[in-house]
């Protein structure tokens, strides 16, 4: 007779094996048409993925159904790392997004970012001149600023600063509010003549392509932004972890059933 664990197993990896197709063809997919820096850095993981995905599901499916007790306890040895690795990923994604908060301004909708008040390992990965191009060339391809100059001539000033712009929007499409520049459209500042308070404001220019890409208040709304998405992250790996010690622990009953039903082919 059967054994329901090793069923379980089937069933779940037969569902993981179906999912890892689309994985795997959204990155060759990826591979071919692929056109910006940001999707060609997708393209090798999400490839990983779907493969990693399909290989795992097809040791677990032919272990569990077809009685492979050394194919299962290599699933199960992969999937024990995997529990391991993303218990640790956890761990460090919500010591690395601790720190770090927009600061609020007087009369402002938005919030302003300093690069200091994030950890010091993010800071230094932003602070790698070949990791901010790669950043930049992201947020330049995906035109992140092009929405707060849609209707520029229409928006008063009085209205700009009650705006809620994330902070990708208030790091690098904006001058800081300390340089006292003044007003044009959104993406559009007359400079003054006044000694600059702090390097962000020699940095900002009015070209599309430059604005505050290169200042730290574009880091740190980026690091901001980074550090919401890795929370949720870290949230749902929570989830997942769960789920995964539920499946490995049916693999281990499905295990212990394979050598059962081995022992009493060997002897009976």
């Amino acid at each position: 007779m059967v054994k329901l664990s090793n069923n379980l197993v089937g069933i779940l990896n037969i569902i993981t094996f179906i999912l890892s197709i689309p994985i795997l063809i959204a990155g060759i997919w990826l591979s071919r048409q692929g056109t910006t820096e940001c999707e060609r850095f997708l393209e090798k993981p999400v490839i990983a993925i779907g493969v990693f995905l399909m290989l795992i599901s097809i040791a677990g499916i032919i272990g569990a159904c077809c009685r492979v007790s050394w194919l299962l306890w290599t699933y199960l040895l992969v999937m024990f790392l995997l529990i391991v690795l993303l218990f640790c990923f956890t761990i460090f994604a919500f010591a690395v997004t601790n720190k770090g908060a927009g600061e609020h301004l007087s009369g402002k909708g938005y919030k302003e970012y300093k690069l200091g008040d994030y950890s010091n390992w993010l800071q230094k990965r932003v602070n790698n001149n070949k990791n901010w191009r790669k950043i930049k060339s992201c947020l330049q391809d995906s035109k992140v600023c092009k929405s707060m100059t849609e209707d520029a001539d229409a928006t008063p000033v009085e209205k700009f600063y009650l705006e809620r712009l994330n902070s990708i929007q208030s790091g690098c499409c904006k001058p800081s509010d300390s340089c006292n520049f003044t007003y044009v459209s959104p993406t559009n500042w007359t400079k003054t003549t006044e000694p600059a308070p702090n390097t962000d404001c020699m940095l900002w220019d009015n070209d599309p392509s430059v604005l505050c890409f290169n200042c730290q208040s574009c880091k740190a709304g980026m690091l901001d932004n980074i550090k919401s998405d890795w929370k949720r992250v870290a949230v749902v790996n929570v989830i997942f972890l769960i789920c995964l010690i539920i499946v490995y622990s049916i693999g281990c009953c499905a295990f212990r059933n394979n050598r059962e039903e081995n022992s009493w082919k060997r002897y009976p």
